[in-house]
């Protein structure tokens, strides 16, 4: 049964490494939440190792400089992990071929920059759909829009047995009091559809496998069998953890905070016991917001 903890110090100490969400964990969307970045903060002063796990569809050094914009410092946390590296990765050694058709916003196009780190990368072009090898979604053009404006495209795309590779599997995020559509919705329609979507984000075990390199990485890495996964995504950061046989604290004042009744502090115990029955996904821990 999920335990209700008051924060995150009152288990942080059964743990070496924390991989925590960046958007409804540490930020809005907008600004940072003081409280969760003085809980990593103190986590990280007492010895914890602090991974940054996040679906942005763009390179790490780029979404560090985001998160910095919005107040969150370089002292609360240690390494990151994004599902653009990740998808990137998957790019440049051809996984959607080297004619790509775009889906995304101006701001991603650091989806394109080079990877130094990768030996013979591909070329990638970025073509009309009707010249393309494949997909690459980072979101939709307007992340207000109903993701079935694609369903032209996407037909199009299916016919010719075009991959789609996803950036970002998040279905919606919050920006501020906004709710917004992600790439993982485009994929979803495209794969309902008939379409293979290719996903390198949470759930999926590729940003995983990055985190655990980043971690490993930083001087005296952590014991790797000791990670808690903490986020408010249930089937994103908790079915990830769960996926990866780690331990989660669920936030459930962010996606969820009407379905597990959350107040300032806490969920109600008995509808968050409702929505995990119903979702099928069973985080160890839970708590209102992180701090």
């Amino acid at each position: 049964m999920t335990q209700i903890v008051h924060s995150f110090l009152d288990i942080a100490g059964d743990y070496d490494a924390a991989f925590v969400d960046l958007w409804g964990c540490m930020h809005n969307g907008v600004t940072a939440f003081p409280d969760a970045v003085k809980a990593m903060q103190d986590y990280r002063r007492a010895g914890g190792r602090v991974v940054l796990v996040t679906n942005s569809p763009r390179p790490w050094s780029t979404t560090k400089t985001q998160v910095q914009r919005m107040g969150i410092p370089d002292d609360s946390w240690d390494a990151m992990a994004t599902s653009g590296d990740s998808a990137r990765a998957a790019m440049f050694q051809g996984a959607v071929g080297s004619n790509v058709y775009f889906i995304g916003e101006d701001h991603d196009q650091a989806f394109f920059k080079p990877m130094e780190l990768l030996d013979d990368p591909l070329t990638i072009r970025q073509v009309p759909l009707d010249q393309a090898d494949g997909i690459v979604c980072c979101g939709p053009d307007d992340p207000h829009a109903d993701p079935s404006v694609y369903r032209p495209q996407f037909l199009a795309a299916k016919q010719r047995g075009l991959k789609l590779l996803c950036a970002n599997p998040d279905i919606v995020v919050d920006r501020g009091e906004s709710r917004e559509w992600c790439a993982g919705a485009l994929a979803k329609l495209y794969t309902e559809m008939g379409g293979e979507s290719l996903y390198f984000g949470k759930p999926h075990p590729p940003i995983y496998d990055l985190a655990r390199r980043r971690l490993a990485a930083l001087d005296g890495g952590a014991d790797l069998t000791r990670i808690i996964c903490i986020g408010d995504g249930i089937h994103t950061d908790i079915l990830g953890a769960q996926q990866e046989d780690l331990d989660s604290l669920f936030i459930t004042g962010g996606l969820a905070a009407e379905e597990t009744e959350t107040t300032d502090m806490h969920p109600a115990g008995p509808a968050l016991e409702n929505y995990l029955q119903q979702q099928q996904v069973s985080p160890t821990y839970a708590i209102g917001f992180l701090r």
